[in-house]
Formats: C-alpha cells, structure tokens, sequence
C-alpha cells in the first residue's frame, strides 16, 4: 500500500517541481546579444560564487542512494556507515588545498583533460570512454534505480514509470540549460534536502521517545542499541567486511574518497566553474561543513527505524501503517521510505521534495558532466576537432540525452539490490585505485612517465580482481585472500603505485619526465578563512570519533 497525501502535500511536491523548472530555465537563458558557448554551457560561464559551489558539491552528492542507501545502512550497520560522510569532509579540506590549485592553474574543463595534459592523448581517451561508462551503467543506473524504488515503496508508482519520470525531471532543465541550471538549481535542492531530511529525522526520534522530542529520542536510540554506534567495528561485527575496524581511518576509505571528490568529472566540474581559486576553496570548506551534518539526515533515521520496528510497544502504537513496507535487515533500503509514512499531512510533501531534489540534482550532476566529457574529449578530439561553439553545445545536449535513456533502460535491471550504496561502493571500487594512483603520482612525482601511467593503469584490474576472488569465494585455492573491500582498494593503491615507481623509474633512469608538474611553494598558500574554518572542521571530526570510538 502507499501512503496517503494530501492535496496540502501534493501541492507543496508540485510547487517545488515548478520552482526547480523556472529557476533552472531562467538562470541559463541566453543572454540578449551572446549565444552560449562551451564554457557557458559546461562551465557556467565560470562565475560561480563560494556559496552555490558549496551548496551544489552536497547537492550532487546527496542523492537516493545516501537518502535510501545510507539510512538502509544506518538500519543494518549503524553509524559506523557515517566514516563515509565524516572523512569526506577531511577529503573536501584535502582536495581544496592541494589539487584545485593544479586543476584551476591548468584551466580544465574536465578530468580527462588533465589527464592529457599530464600524461598523453591515449591514456586521456581510455579514462574518458571508462568514465561514460561507469556514469551511464552505474551511476545515473543506479540513482534512477533506487529513486524510483523510492516512488514504488511510498507511492505504489510502478518502477517503471517512476524511472521515466524521474528522468524527464532532471532533463527538462539541465539539457537545455547545462551547468549554470544545475549548479543554481542545486542552492533550492539543498535547502528542502537538509529542511526534507531534518524533518523526517525529527519524526523518527520523537516517535521513539514517545512524543518527548529530538534529544530524548536520541537518549532512547542510544540506550536500546548502543552497538550501532560504534563507528570502529571489531571483527565479531557481522559487518566487518564492510566497514574494517581502524582501516576505515587508515585504509580504503581514503581510495573512496580521494578519488570521489578529487578526481570524479560531476563532482569536482562545479569547483572549475568558480569565479576564482579562492572562491573554490571557500565553496569547498562549505561543503565539509555541510558533510558533518549529513549524517543527521541520512543515518540516524535509519538506526531510529531499527529501534522503532523493534519495539513492540512502538510498532503496537503506530497501528496498520507500521506494518506496511516493514523494513527488514535482508531488506534494509526499505527505511527511509517506510518512515516517511508515518509524516503528518504537509509535512510529507516537504519530505517527498527533499527526496526528490537529491535524486534529480545527481541526476541533473551526472548528465552534464558526461555530456562534457563525450563532447570535450571524445567528439573535439576524434570526430570534429573544428566544431563550432554553437556545435559543442547542440552535441552536450545530444549526448546527454543518449546517455539519459541508456540509463533508463538499464535502472530497472539494478532490482534486488541490497544495500545498494555498499554495493556502488564495493564494485567502483574495482577501478578507482588504479585510476588514483596514476592522479596522484601524476600530480605529485615529477617522474611519473605516461608508458608507467598506462602499465599501472591496466594491472590495477586484475589486481583488483584477485583480492574479489577471494573475498567472494568464488576459489578455493589457498593462493587468494579473504580482506574486506575497503582493504582490497588500499593494498590495490599502494601495489598500483609501486608497478607505476618501478616502471618510470626503469624507463627515465630517475630523471624527472617532460610534463611532470612543477610544484612551487606558494602554489599551496591558502586564505586565514580556509585554514581557520579546515582546522575547526579537524576538530570536530576528532571529537565526533573519540565520542562514538566503540
């Protein structure tokens, strides 16, 4: 069954879609007299201020599979899930000192351009084509997957349509309109994502302490299941595998992270787009702020669920409805959805927007960025070196609606799925350290050689694979190894870079390569703002661990 809107509800939903449309249309018509060119359409005419960077960066990011993903494993695992959040913002602070300088400096519009003006034309083709790829079959799949299992579970709309939908949303502004639509578009989306979010996590700890409001439910969650907030996991934890004890903090999660936020087209696009390096930098540390809080919204009501479904006292209160869509620990992306039933009238309109404005903001993120980089570094460089800025554009739009209903075909494929973001997080995680290692080497060890790059690059994979072998059992031979996913990326890293060490070093005998980046000691310099805000969010990460260690 679904749960029931009111006209109130379906009013608030429809005023924040055509809120979104007009927004997203009006900031990127073409101004009178200027036709929008590449850097208009891709870029934003590069005139973002701190506060939408900041605003957008959260907003690409938070979308279902953190809403429906992290609260699903907020319920199985409990805010151990949270490492994610916590440890981007360090890796926010990280990449705004020490690779937006080198991205800004070099003048980029995508990643894929670094990559050639580092290493070469080939090894910039193959990370772009892989780049579509995992954007098209994963990404956009997977967002469009779990937002219209979202619709399924509180609306009864059927997968389907709700696939359909969701994509039509996120294109009748951001085809036409490119970066300057999503990125302004994003300010609103934040806003009913953290209002959506706070209002669903208010619902769930009062329902738990009885009507006695946030505190009380958060004192009651605690005492009932103190376990789920152990953010280090020992290895008796069912969940170990997952989340590895201290090599959250020292391991993997830095593979993730690192390359998310660093080196991820639709996340870091927005911080090209800025008005200045500064600027970037100032949107950066708002966005590891923002990080900090997140779990608030997309972790604690999952574990307030858990409690809720089992308490008998709590389940016998909230009647008929509690047993519709029961979230189960085999089930458990069933959370979020489940607790949205129980919002009061308007209440779940506001709630419904919030999830909506993460689904299609991601959506919106993960469309423009690969249309920028098919158009900038596949149809520039191979099929029309001389195209028109007017011709760039045409094809942006062109190549992001192909990528749109590949991705629609293939969302409902994904059914079944548990866990859905460990899942993302487990099978990107195949390929993310090697292409990490080549960033990193690259940016950083003037005699990293493209030949090494490539080498690297391509035994990163079976690499990669033997650790999965043996983690999933798929052999029984005593020559493969049993280590968590997140430790598989780590050893995957560090072995990746020694190949690339090894094989620059037996090629240049030491000498530093050609396009190796010179590193001057004011390219790092950032503002008192940057450094006093980084340092207060460093405190914070550190008090959060010594307070929920185990």
């Amino acid at each position: 069954m679904s749960t029931e809107f009111s006209t109130l509800d379906y009013i608030i939903f429809a005023a924040y879609g055509a809120l979104i449309l007009f927004v997203g249309l009006y900031v990127s018509r073409d101004k009178k007299g200027h036709e929008k060119n590449a850097e208009d359409y891709f870029l934003a005419s590069k005139s973002l201020p701190w506060w939408a960077i900041g605003a957008s960066l959260i907003a690409a990011n938070i979308s279902a599979e953190q809403f429906i993903g992290m609260s699903g494993s907020g319920f199985a695992v409990g805010l151990a899930i949270a490492s994610y959040e916590w440890m981007a913002a360090l890796t926010l602070l990280i990449v705004g000192k020490y690779f937006l300088p080198i991205f800004i400096e070099k003048g980029l519009y995508t990643i894929p351009e670094f990559v050639e003006k580092r290493y070469s034309t080939n090894l910039k083709t193959i990370l772009a084509l892989f780049w579509i790829a995992l954007y098209v079959f994963v990404n956009l799949a997977s967002v469009l997957y779990l937002g219209a299992l979202a619709l399924e579970t509180i609306m009864d709309i059927p997968m389907v349509y709700g696939v359909i939908g969701l994509s039509l949303f996120a294109a009748a502004y951001s085809l036409y309109g490119g970066l300057s639509a999503v990125a302004w578009t994003d300010v609103i989306q934040v806003i009913f994502l953290v209002l959506g979010g706070l209002v669903t996590t208010y619902l769930a700890l009062n329902t738990v302490s009885g009507g006695e409001g946030v505190m009380a439910g958060l004192k009651t969650v605690y005492e009932n299941v103190p376990e789920k907030f152990a953010m280090i996991l020992d290895k008796s934890n069912p969940e170990y595998k997952n989340l590895p004890g201290i090599g959250v903090l020292v391991g993997g999660l830095w593979v993730a992270n690192l390359y998310y936020w660093g080196f991820n087209q639709y996340i870091i696009q927005r911080t090209l787009a800025a008005k200045s390096l500064r600027e970037s930098q100032k949107g950066i540390l708002m966005a590891a702020v923002l990080k900090l809080i997140i779990p608030m919204i997309v972790v604690i009501p999952g574990i307030a669920a858990y409690v809720m479904v089992n308490d008998a006292e709590i389940m016998a209160g909230l009647g008929e409805i509690g047993a519709r869509n029961l979230p189960t620990l085999e089930q458990a992306d069933k959370a979020y959805p489940w607790l949205l039933q129980f919002l009061p009238i308007g209440l779940k309109g506001i709630a419904f927007a919030a999830l909506a404005a993460a689904i299609v903001s991601s959506l919106a993120s993960m469309l423009n960025s690969t249309s920028t980089i098919f158009t900038m570094d596949i149809y520039r460089q191979y099929i029309n070196k001389n195209a028109s800025q007017k011709r760039l554009v045409t094809i942006g739009r062109i190549s992001a609606a192909i990528a749109l209903v590949v991705a629609c075909i293939m969302a409902p494929l994904l059914g079944g799925i548990d866990q859905a973001f460990q899942f993302i997080q487990e099978y990107t995680g195949i390929v993310s350290p090697g292409i990490l290692a080549v960033f990193l080497l690259g940016l950083f060890w003037k005699k990293t050689t493209n030949r090494a790059a490539i080498i690297g690059a391509l035994a990163s994979i079976p690499i990669a694979m033997y650790f999965k072998v043996g983690a999933k059992g798929w052999s029984d031979s005593p020559f493969f190894v049993d280590i968590p996913f997140l430790d598989q990326m780590g050893y995957t890293l560090l072995l990746t870079m020694g190949i690339i060490i090894i094989a620059s070093l037996s090629e240049r005998k030491g000498a530093d390569d050609p396009k190796g980046i010179p590193l001057g000691k004011n390219l790092f310099k950032t503002s008192p703002t940057f450094n006093i805000g980084a340092f207060a969010v460093m405190l914070v990460l550190v008090a959060l661990y010594a307070l929920f260690w185990n």
